[in-house]
């Protein structure tokens, strides 16, 4: 009998593995923002955001490395504050809104680089188009109750990705040199969680 509560012990992770992976949050997306940046005639940066998204983040905080990550962006959404811009970036020169509706983001791999910091590696999806990258991450906060009763956490994420690697080539050569769209985005992401 013993043998057997000891065998049924060290198989119960793997026979229920919703017991071992944490807890799962969801993106609060009147809380949480992803912005970018990009450089406009080489003088100066261009921001933007993109104001619908959604996602879910399993957190294990007894190993943080089995952090669990997939959003999804409504590339229509973009925001630049410039409505004509705005146009052209989900038109077939950029985003391609119509055919690729969606930018995703998966976790594959994470490392643990220090107190609350963490190194996420995951596939992002773009015009249909998958690459790996990696986003340096603060947190996940410890969390909260927030006056409703609802538990939330929070996190920080930024990175860099060339553009191009993406199928997002459209440019044009400026008379004086150099190009009116850069080439790398820098990626800044701000995240508050409720636990579903």
């Amino acid at each position: 009998m013993r043998r057997f509560i000891a065998t049924l012990i060290v198989l119960l992770p793997f026979t229920f593995p919703f017991l071992s992976y944490g807890a799962t949050w969801q993106v609060d997306p009147s809380h949480s923002s992803f912005e970018f940046k990009i450089r406009h005639l080489t003088v100066s940066n261009v921001k933007g955001n993109f104001t619908k998204t959604k996602g879910t983040v399993t957190i294990d905080d007894q190993d943080a490395t089995r952090l669990k990550v997939e959003v999804i962006i409504d590339a229509a959404s973009i925001n630049t504050s410039h409505a004509q811009r705005d146009d052209h970036l989900r038109n077939e020169d950029f985003f391609d809104v119509t055919k690729s509706p969606t930018i995703t983001f998966i976790s594959k791999k994470v490392i643990s680089v220090g107190p609350e910091r963490l190194k996420v590696t995951g596939d992002l999806s773009i015009r249909g188009v998958t690459r790996e990258i990696t986003m340096d991450v603060e947190g996940p906060t410890p969390e909260v109750k927030d006056p409703s009763g609802n538990l939330r956490r929070g996190a920080t994420a930024t990175g860099k990705i060339n553009r191009k690697d993406f199928g997002l080539t459209w440019n044009r050569v400026l008379d004086t040199g150099g190009v009116v769209v850069g080439d790398e985005v820098t990626i800044y992401v701000e995240v508050e969680l409720i636990k579903k």
